[in-house]
């Protein structure tokens, strides 16, 4: 499989040519804290398959367990640890195309974000609920 992605800003893409390991929707708090999220999709990859450009920093979230991020973005990138010294966690929202990503499995209930049991009973909106503040500060 060849996939490509970038972060927001473009200073950091990837591209894999390789069998997908893991493809799953993480509630851990660690990711959700690393994300601002209340879940994380990645796709799970070999590193020997996986070719970067750019700018990497990293955060040790853990011991031996790190978190690459775009220094001019913010935009994570990746998790990694050496508890899977085989592959590396690719954030699926990174993908040159994040709406065709289809997880094949969620992992770490125990921590999922109760209030997105609501989410198909509250209104649904094509575009920001209300305008933009037009007003200067």
């Amino acid at each position: 499989m060849a996939l490509n992605g970038h972060c927001m800003c473009g200073a950091v893409a990837w591209a894999y040519s390789g069998e997908i390991t893991r493809n799953l929707v993480c509630h851990c708090t660690d990711c959700q804290r690393a994300t601002s999220a209340p879940f994380t999709a990645f796709l799970g990859m070999r590193p020997d398959k996986l070719s970067w450009s750019g700018d990497i920093r990293h955060y040790e979230s853990s011991p031996n367990t790190f978190r690459g991020f775009c220094p001019s973005c913010g935009a994570r990138l990746y998790f990694r640890s050496d508890r899977w010294p085989a592959e590396i966690h690719v954030h699926a929202a990174t993908l040159d195309d994040p709406g065709e990503y289809r997880a094949d499995a969620q992992v770490m209930m125990r921590s999922r974000a109760k209030w997105l049991d609501r989410l198909q009973s509250i209104p649904v909106h094509e575009d920001f609920q209300q305008a933009p503040s037009t007003a200067t500060p």
